[in-house]
């Protein structure tokens, strides 16, 4: 059997208004990451996320990239840079929780971010932060000069 047809791929992406938040600081995104994690699973179970922002840091929207265990959650990178791409985005900044409670970095977390870091540089983005939540404080990659 011989086959000429190559499958077409549609992608799309619709902005169903202009979000006027902008991100100035670590607290900025954390105050949106909170809005969007389940308050009542932050000490049950990880989840990540990935904020988008353009130029201007200005938000363009904010996609959740998995959910997991109770102690750790998988992150495909491809994920994360593929909403980036398809939004415009040229800031990103990601987020997840610890259930333990613990603000510390793992060493997984920290590779990591070293691998969306290197990603969105080919692309031509900037991963500007990584945030960890807990259900009553929080911990930035930027803060701390690990980014």
């Amino acid at each position: 059997m011989k086959f000429n047809i190559v499958n077409e791929i549609k992608l799309s992406y619709s902005r169903k208004g202009n979000c006027e938040r902008s991100i100035a600081s670590s607290r900025d995104a954390m105050e949106i990451f909170r809005e969007h994690f389940d308050a009542d699973e932050l000490d049950y179970r990880e989840s990540f996320f990935a904020l988008y922002l353009n130029q201007a840091n200005k938000v363009l929207g904010i996609k959740k990239i998995s959910e997991s265990g109770i102690s750790s959650t998988l992150v495909d990178v491809r994920i994360v840079l593929q909403a980036a791409l398809l939004c415009n985005a040229s800031g990103i900044i990601v987020a997840h929780n610890h259930p333990s409670g613990n603000l510390n970095p793992s060493s997984s977390d920290i590779k990591m971010t070293a691998q969306i870091k290197e990603a969105s540089k080919v692309m031509n983005m900037t991963l500007l932060d990584h945030v960890i939540l807990t259900s009553d404080s929080h911990y930035s990659f930027a803060d701390d000069g690990m980014i």
